[in-house]
């Protein structure tokens, strides 16, 4: 059968096409064989390809075919028997890296951030249990610094003045420290930090505005507010505690196609996600 040729199979009643190559990515597979009928348990019928088996946890199949990569849903929790397809049909490779289930979950993700108000001034300390978020909010987080002369918390416009950009305050790789709002300065002038977040375009001195649109990005970013307490009252700190399941790095295969190869393959980890 020519690899460019369209496959068609009926997996447990549900339909699936693809080409004969897909199907050859590993040609010691039962499904590679299957092409040449050298496996009884694939009947062919009316040009298609039967196979009694669970057609919903053969698309996670055929998409690691397509891919030769595993990605599953968060939601996903029948890795043993994903698993135990992968094996019948011959793909080890595949069963290999199912095995490894801690690497395939979602990870709970924990931040926090803590919000202080100080006389006419704002101060945000923020933390998270993975660097990576915390490198993406710090390069959507500018401060941005100015003198004024009588201008006062409340003001809603920044000064014609250019202001000069300052940059966050990163104690560690899981959190950052920046603030806002006006204090006084030498000659009766305000010193003001403004503080803008992407993609909302607008500097603000207010801090009460600032946490409300810090709170806003984070939900929009697939956070969920579980907590919000005082830490305390005589210094006015407030924390809000916030969680979102993070999706694991893809696990990926590296297919041997050099001549004689067996279908061999190695597993290693994308590196698109890194932080921890």
């Amino acid at each position: 059968m020519s690899n460019q040729e369209v496959v068609i199979l009926s997996v447990g009643g549900v339909r699936f096409v693809t080409r004969a190559s897909t199907l050859q990515q590993f040609p010691e597979s039962r499904l590679a064989r299957m092409l040449n009928n050298d496996d009884r348990e694939f009947k062919l019928e009316n040009g298609e390809f039967f196979v009694d088996r669970d057609g919903t946890l053969f698309s996670y199949i055929m998409d690691f075919l397509r891919t030769l990569q595993v990605s599953l849903p968060t939601d996903f929790s029948d890795y043993q028997r994903l698993q135990r397809e992968a094996e019948f049909y011959g793909l080890y490779t595949l069963a290999d890296l199912l095995s490894q289930e801690h690497l395939l979950k979602p990870r709970l993700e924990i931040l926090e951030v803590r919000f202080s108000l100080q006389e006419m001034q704002a101060f945000f300390r923020i933390f998270g249990s993975c660097s990576t978020t915390i490198e993406t909010l710090a390069e959507q987080i500018s401060v941005f610094t100015g003198q004024q002369s009588g201008q006062s918390w409340n003001s809603p416009f920044p000064s014609q003045k250019p202001l000069v950009p300052l940059p966050l305050e990163r104690p560690s790789h899981h959190d950052m420290v920046f603030q806002c709002g006006t204090d006084y300065s030498a000659s009766d002038q305000f010193v003001a930090r403004y503080v803008s977040i992407k993609p909302d375009n607008r500097k603000l001195i207010n801090g009460t505005n600032v946490l409300g649109l810090l709170l806003d990005t984070l939900l929009k970013d697939g956070f969920r507010l579980v907590s919000t307490r005082t830490v305390s009252s005589e210094e006015k700190v407030e924390c809000y505690g916030f969680e979102r399941m993070k999706r694991p790095a893809s696990l990926t295969v590296m297919v041997n196609k050099t001549p004689g190869s067996s279908g061999a393959a190695q597993a290693k980890r994308n590196q698109a996600q890194k932080g921890k």
